[in-house]
């Protein structure tokens, strides 16, 4: 436990700094229907998915780089064109266990942090992906995922910096910026988004599983926590929480990943589910049996538009993950010979 410890510590501060403004960043997110970030996607047709509208990420050059000297891939446009030359990698996390998840409580959208296991499992899955490039982060709005990526950036060979971006407000914006091109160019913008949460549990939040299945019915409870379109009372379905958390994704992700750039998303069970029903066409009912272990990474690569799993990179497979792509495998040996030097 003295490295889950040591790389704990490292994140604690970050993550203080970003919860004073947590509040005024959800309102803002869900007032506003633009967000600015240190880096440029151009802007996509609206989602068919849900009628919601999402804002251009706007390039704001002064704030955070995404460039890495060591990817040799061009992000000069994000035409169709572009799409049969990048590939990018995708990552998905879903966050470790928290501190709810220990005690078998109903979570959703309430703002519970890691336990010392979930700690560990963050740093484990970091170690999973230390080989694999990572130019932009998304979590969720919630403390679990975001303590999620931040531990597991700890591991990375690359040992670039997170730094959450804040365009909450102008000020927030102005005091974050960073006035040296070699800090920026060693940093990797982070986005917090409310659209990747938890879907909201509404009326069982903070209920224990068990006693709310001997309340209900065991079959009631789990319609509502395992079917795709029947909400919790108050709360959202599994339908609900893919419209929000897939537009969010075709809208800012996506472009990212056609113009080249490597994405890590650190969130939750069903807004991972939601995301990974768009990428594999899953129906409604393959969706539904689908399950996520806490902490345990996933691997897709984008290329020629197409989304293509390789599953989680450990152990073993590790290297059937690399050989799968020049790309990857030349990233990690240029990664061996800067750690050689």
């Amino acid at each position: 436990m003295a490295t889950a410890a040591a790389a704990a510590n490292q994140v604690f501060g970050t993550l203080h700094s970003r919860y004073h403004h947590q509040v005024e960043f959800r309102n803002a997110s869900l007032k506003s229907t633009s967000i600015n970030v240190g880096f440029r996607l151009s802007k996509r047709g609206s989602s068919t998915i849900a009628p919601r509208r999402f804002g251009v990420i706007q390039a704001l050059a002064s704030q955070a780089s995404v460039s890495d000297p060591v990817l040799s891939h061009s992000n000069n446009s994000t035409s169709d064109s572009k799409k049969s030359k990048n590939e990018a990698a995708l990552i998905l996390i879903r966050h470790g266990e928290s501190l709810w998840n220990e005690k078998n409580l109903f979570t959703g959208c309430v703002d519970v942090p890691l336990t010392k296991k979930g700690v560990e499992e963050a740093i484990e899955a970091g170690k999973r992906i230390s080989n694999i490039p990572v130019d932009v982060i998304f979590t969720s709005s919630l403390i679990r995922a975001q303590m999620t990526a931040m531990l597991a950036m700890t591991q990375h060979r690359r040992k670039k910096v997170p730094i959450f971006l804040h365009n909450e407000s102008e000020q927030a914006r102005s005091w974050s910026q960073i006035y040296s091109e070699e800090t920026k160019n060693q940093s990797i913008p982070v986005i917090a988004s409310w659209q990747l949460n938890e879907r909201m549990y509404g009326e069982l939040q903070g209920l224990n599983k068990q006693e709310t299945a001997d309340r209900y019915g065991k079959d009631q409870v789990h319609e509502w926590r395992r079917s795709y379109d029947v909400p919790p009372p108050n709360g959202e379905s599994l339908e609900m929480c893919a419209e929000r958390a897939v537009a969010y994704f075709r809208e800012n992700i996506e472009p990212q990943l056609i113009s080249g750039k490597n994405v890590m998303i650190a969130a939750h069970g069903n807004s991972l589910r939601s995301i990974i029903m768009y990428l594999d066409k899953l129906t409604s009912q393959e969706v539904i049996s689908l399950e996520l272990s806490t902490g345990i990474p996933l691997l897709y690569i984008f290329k020629e538009g197409k989304f293509m799993r390789r599953g989680s990179p450990v152990g073993p497979t590790e290297a059937g993950v690399y050989a799968y792509t020049r790309r990857l495998a030349l990233y990690r040996q240029k990664l061996d010979d800067m750690s050689s030097n």
